[in-house]
């Protein structure tokens, strides 16, 4: 995996996690528990995924996953700039509603 397609998260807007690179099955892992813990923190209540590249069926999970601990915990997390692709393989999968 090239660098510049690890998964990063970044915090420099407040009350945003940006996230960028790819979401895959070589990155899902390491994203699930990053967002966990950032989002356990409770001060990021949206998910940014505009510099997400590229995004396959493991990396739909990781957000799935990542969406139910949050409510779980009772957390409101929402998701911004969603691509297409991402979008595209949850209609696909039947849980594009999930993606909220």
């Amino acid at each position: 995996m090239a660098a510049d397609d690890a998964f990063k998260l970044d915090r420099a807007t407040p009350g945003t996690l940006g996230m960028s690179g790819t979401l895959s099955f070589a990155t899902a892992t390491t994203a699930l528990q990053m967002l966990d813990d950032a989002l356990r923190a409770g001060d990021r209540p949206q998910l940014d995924l505009a510099g997400v590249r590229n995004c396959d069926s493991a990396g739909l999970a990781c957000m799935l996953a990542v969406l139910a601990g949050a409510r779980q915990r009772g957390q409101a997390v929402g998701l911004r700039n969603v691509p297409a692709g991402l979008r595209t393989l949850a209609q696909v999968s039947g849980v594009e509603a999930l993606l909220v």
